[in-house]
């Protein structure tokens, strides 16, 4: 599938949504198919989400490149990613941080946390990526402070433990919003120990994001 993976490429970048020969590159290196239920692989590279099961979904393409290039990833840097799905978005920003840098990235549904592990050891990201079964809206205390949160799923405010866990100069994006899949997406930067400065990028559609900090399990 990799010249569906190289047309879909060339479309993001055509369409502005990728910027950067960083992540051009990083998406042209992760399959897609890889990290998606067999029954959905012959759609991977249709820009848009698709099931993962769960009740879940795996990110559209053109969202993977708008959160990475926001986020504006660099080699050796410690990033949190709140929703593993499958581990398709881990694997991409894997690739952009380098062996060098580290992501853990927090599942709270265990069926999820476990194709995401195996998905990213088959295709040689454990030794970078790290998953972690738990309330993401918790973050991951153990291992900060990030220089990059960022959440695949929304909540109704920014949930604390993410900012709190967050560097100085570090940088947090995650959609916020309703239940119900109309969201705004912020990028929040933390400009002291008690400053921060957020900026809305516009509508999106996420699943919720559930937790203590988050929306209530139904």
């Amino acid at each position: 599938m990799k010249k569906e993976r190289e047309e879909l490429v060339d479309k993001l970048l055509s369409n502005g949504y990728i910027k950067t020969d960083e992540v051009r590159n990083a998406m042209l290196k992760v399959p897609r198919e890889e990290f998606m239920p067999l029954e959905n692989r012959k759609y991977a590279y249709i820009d848009q989400p698709l099931p993962i099961g769960e009740g879940q979904t795996i990110s559209a393409p053109h969202m993977v490149a708008i959160i990475c290039e926001i986020l504006k990833l660099k080699k050796g840097m410690k990033v949190l990613e709140i929703g593993s799905g499958f581990g398709y978005n881990a694997a991409v920003v894997a690739e952009l941080i380098g062996s060098e840098g580290h992501l853990y990235t927090v599942e709270r549904i265990e069926k999820l946390a476990t194709s995401a592990e195996e998905n990213l050891k088959r295709n040689g990201y454990n030794k970078c990526v790290t998953v972690i079964h738990q309330d993401g809206t918790k973050g991951f205390k153990e291992e900060a402070p990030y220089d990059r949160i960022y959440a695949t799923a929304s909540a109704p405010q920014v949930p604390e433990p993410l900012k709190e866990q967050l560097k100085i100069c570090g940088r947090l994006l995650t959609p916020v919003g309703s239940h119900n899949f109309f969201q705004e997406l912020v990028c929040v930067h933390r400009v002291s120990e008690n400053e921060y400065e957020s900026i809305k990028l516009g509508g999106v559609a996420f699943v919720p994001m559930i937790g203590v900090h988050g929306w209530p399990e139904k």
